[in-house]
């Protein structure tokens, strides 16, 4: 198998974090983690992830400013997102790989990760 694949988990939760980026390195993962949008978009312009992982509900920049801002970059936009909310607005329209509804348990999110890494599913129709 090559190198291990780098996982960006962008989530305002610390346990959250925590709790993902566990299983995600139990899982053979290299995981980086961001609080919030702002410092997303700074990790993935100075070293992009191979997937990202990314609540909508974050401080500052919110998760569906990151998702549009990745989509709209030729160098980011083939970056596969998935999404993990609990958030009630309607993101019917989000153009993104995988999206998964809180509370997500971390075998159901390797499993994600997984699936839309295998798929090579960046965002959807760009």
């Amino acid at each position: 198998m090559g190198a291990p694949q780098t996982v960006l988990i962008v989530e305002d939760d610390a346990e959250l974090r925590r709790m993902y980026g566990h299983a995600l390195v139990m899982a053979g993962f290299i995981v980086r983690e961001a609080r919030g949008g702002f410092e997303a978009l700074q990790k993935v312009d100075s070293d992009p992830p191979d997937i990202v992982v990314l609540d909508l509900s974050l401080p500052g920049i919110d998760g569906f400013t990151v998702q549009a801002e990745l989509a709209a970059h030729a160098q980011t936009r083939s970056i596969p997102i998935v999404v993990v909310t609990g958030t009630t607005a309607n993101i019917d329209g989000l153009d993104v790989a995988c999206l998964l509804r809180k509370p997500v348990t971390p075998d159901g999110l390797v499993v994600a990760v997984r699936k839309c890494l295998a798929s090579g599913a960046g965002a959807m129709g760009r």
